[in-house]
C-alpha cells in the first residue's frame, strides 16, 4: 500500500513535534499540520476524542491509497515507523540480527518509555496539577532517577560518539535528543558534552522546522 495523505495532529513543543521533525526528515513536509489548542480543551471535543481516547497529541492520520483512514497514536510508534518506511533516508538499522538494530532499538525505547515517563512526571507535577494535587516526593524521584541513572548512560554514549547510536544520526536521536532538550529546560543534562549534542541536533533543517512554533523566552 501506499500513503496517499497524512495529518499530524500538533502541539508546539510536545512529544508530536518529535513527530513533525521525523516526518521532516523522512516524508518531507507535503502533510497536513493540525495545531491543537489543548489549553482551551479542544482535545476533549467528541470528534477529537474518536481518533484518541487518550486526548493527547500527537495523532498521526494516515490515509491510504484505498481510501482507509487509520490513526496512529504513539510518538515514539510513529518515529520508529517512519524511519523504517523510508529506509534510504538511512535513520535505523534494516531490521533483523544485528547488534546495530538491538542496540538502536533499545536507544529509542529508553528514551520513549523509560526516560519520557520520568519527565512527564515532571511536568504534571511542576506545571500542570494544582498546588495542592502535585507531589514533591514525585518530582525529587523523577529527577534523581534521571540524574543518576539515565543521564551517565547517554553521556557515557554522548562522550564516545556524535549521536547516541554512533557517529551517524538515526531516529533514536530524535527521541532521546527531544528528551535531552526537554530535561535540560528542567536542569538536567547540563554538561558540555549534552549541550554540544543538543547544538548539534539543532542545526539540522528538520529540527529547526519541527520547533519553529516555539515560543522562545
Amino acid at each position: 500500500m501506499k500513503i496517499q495523505a497524512l495529518k499530524l495532529f500538533h502541539f508546539p513543543g510536545s512529544r508530536s513535534a518529535r513527530v513533525r521533525w521525523a516526518l521532516l526528515e523522512t516524508y518531507g513536509d507535503e502533510f497536513e499540520l493540525a495545531t491543537m489548542k489543548l489549553l482551551e480543551g479542544e482535545q476533549y471535543a467528541a470528534d477529537f476524542l474518536e481518533m484518541n481516547p487518550n486526548h493527547a497529541v500527537p495523532v498521526l492520520q494516515i490515509t491510504w491509497d484505498d481510501g482507509s483512514v487509520q490513526n496512529m497514536l504513539e510518538s515514539t510508534a510513529m518515529v520508529e515507523w517512519l524511519a523504517d518506511a523510508f529506509p534510504d533516508k538511512q535513520l535505523a538499522p534494516a531490521s533483523g540480527l544485528s547488534p546495530q538494530r538491538a542496540d538502536y532499538l533499545q536507544m529509542l525505547q529508553l528514551g520513549g518509555n523509560w526516560m519520557d515517563s520520568m519527565l512527564w512526571q515532571l511536568r504534571m507535577h511542576r506545571d500542570l496539577l494544582s498546588e495542592s494535587d502535585s507531589d514533591q516526593r514525585t518530582i525529587d524521584r523523577a529527577m534523581e532517577k534521571i540524574k543518576t541513572e539515565v543521564e551517565p548512560q547517554l553521556l557515557s554514549r554522548l562522550s564516545a560518539f556524535e549521536h547516541i547510536c554512533g557517529d551517524q544520526f538515526s531516529a533514536a536521536d530524535i527521541v532521546i535528543g527531544h528528551n535531552v532538550n526537554w530535561a535540560r529546560a528542567y536542569g538536567m543534562c547540563q554538561d558540555d558534552t549534552f549541550k554540544d549534542y543538543a547544538s548539534r541536533l539543532a542545526a539540522r533543517p528538520a529540527f529547526r522546522q519541527a520547533f519553529d512554533d516555539v515560543v522562545r523566552k
